[in-house]
């Protein structure tokens, strides 16, 4: 008894040492991906690039890092890639060095698209990974895989701030020594995920059970799940991309006290993200995903017409509660179509990821044309898309009690 014990013990350490390495690299690759868009205002005194011209960079990054990471799902479904994290992170770091060193702006295309082929590979087999090591808790391991990618979103700015910008363009170079610090335990990571497809071919694994759905309900099923993710992430674009622009416009606010209202938010969205999976796990991913859409509705609506002080107030429950449904979401659309992990999670984060960008290109435009208040006050209404909840099917077992 003693000796299984210890095996347990051991195995449970090894699980959360993985789940703690890739949360770690998804950090690390969500660091450098952000870095991006933070430094558009050197390329752009640099290269002399206009508006048009800085819009189809950041096409150019969305296209191969939000299109692609569906199909690099469904393909490791099929045939899983150990190492292919750690090529992800290669085609990063590829990126990288080209925008370092880059003369003329084909090249700064290029480097952009090899970043965007880069999140794209990893996102997908990163959450596959997380699930493989959760030990059947997969909301918990979801979440901690994410709050990797949010608190490593929240430091892209600051190392252009702090490193890139006072050095230009050269010092991307300094920056891309991260990605080999990702590299490295990515290889670990896939030797890891190799020994753990041999252990589990050779004790003959049965694969998940499949939900009990025909395929329209399914299809119907994963189409909210997709609406749900645009009316969070469309909400979101508001005030990662425009909110310290509100704050300065309505309330007169100098851009030091609107970044720390910026930073209080994005410390309740990483909270959120980290409560949202052992939330699933224990009562349920469609209990979860319905208050947490749903839920955060009151505040939202309360937002455009409350003064300053208020508005910093509501944003930490915004961002708590709209935050906790991803993990939510995915794990739910995981179980929703067993064994298409990888293509589950591609789609997933892929169309969140796109529909981020679209939707702060559009609330920019529609900024421009009415105003940023009234931008939040329609945006505000966004969550009660949240109703269609109600159509999910239940798609996990009964009891919640404990992880299965």
């Amino acid at each position: 008894m003693s000796t299984v014990s210890a095996d347990a013990s051991q195995q449970q350490r090894t699980v959360l040492s993985v789940l703690a390495a890739i949360s770690f690299c998804h950090m690390l690759n969500d660091m450098l991906q952000s870095l991006l868009p933070a430094i558009y205002p050197m390329i752009a005194h640099d290269f002399g690039l206009d508006f048009t011209r800085i819009g189809l960079l950041t096409l150019t990054y969305q296209m191969t890092a939000s299109i692609l990471q569906p199909l690099v799902g469904i393909y490791a479904d099929r045939r899983p890639q150990p190492f292919s994290l750690a090529a992800g992170m290669t085609s990063t770091l590829s990126g990288l060095t080209i925008l370092s060193l880059a003369g003329s702006y084909p090249l700064l295309l290029t480097g952009a698209a090899l970043m965007g082929v880069g999140s794209s590979i990893f996102h997908p087999e990163a959450s596959r990974v997380a699930r493989m090591a959760s030990g059947g808790r997969h909301g918990m391991a979801q979440s901690l895989f994410q709050v990797g990618g949010n608190f490593g979103t929240s430091l892209g700015p600051l190392l252009a701030a702090f490193v890139v910008l006072p050095g230009g363009q050269a010092s991307i170079r300094i920056v891309s020594l991260a990605a080999l610090v990702g590299i490295a335990i990515l290889a670990r990571i896939g030797l890891w995920y190799q020994a753990h497809r041999k252990a589990s071919a050779r004790r003959h694994a049965a694969p998940a059970p499949a939900a009990r759905l025909d395929r329209r309900q399914t299809v119907r099923a994963m189409g909210i799940l997709l609406i749900l993710i645009f009316s969070k992430y469309f909400y979101l674009a508001s005030l990662t991309s425009y909110y310290t622009f509100y704050l300065m416009k309505r309330f007169g606010l100098g851009a030091e006290g609107a970044q720390i209202h910026l930073f209080i938010f994005l410390g309740a969205v990483a909270a959120g993200t980290i409560i949202g999976g052992p939330v699933g796990d224990r009562f349920g991913r469609r209990r979860v995903i319905w208050s947490s859409i749903l839920g955060v509705l009151p505040f939202t609506l309360i937002l455009p017409s409350a003064n300053l002080f208020w508005t910093g107030v509501l944003t930490v429950p915004i961002g708590v509660i709209l935050a906790s449904a991803f993990p939510a979401i995915v794990v739910y659309g995981q179980e929703l179509l067993p064994g298409r992990v990888g293509a589950v999670a591609g789609l997933m984060f892929g169309f969140a990821f796109g529909m981020g960008g679209i939707g702060a290109a559009v609330l920019g435009r529609l900024a421009d044309a009415t105003g940023i208040e009234f931008v939040y006050r329609l945006c505000s209404m966004l969550p009660a898309i949240g109703i269609l909840t109600v159509f999910l099917p239940e798609v996990e077992p009964p009891a919640r009690g404990r992880p299965a």
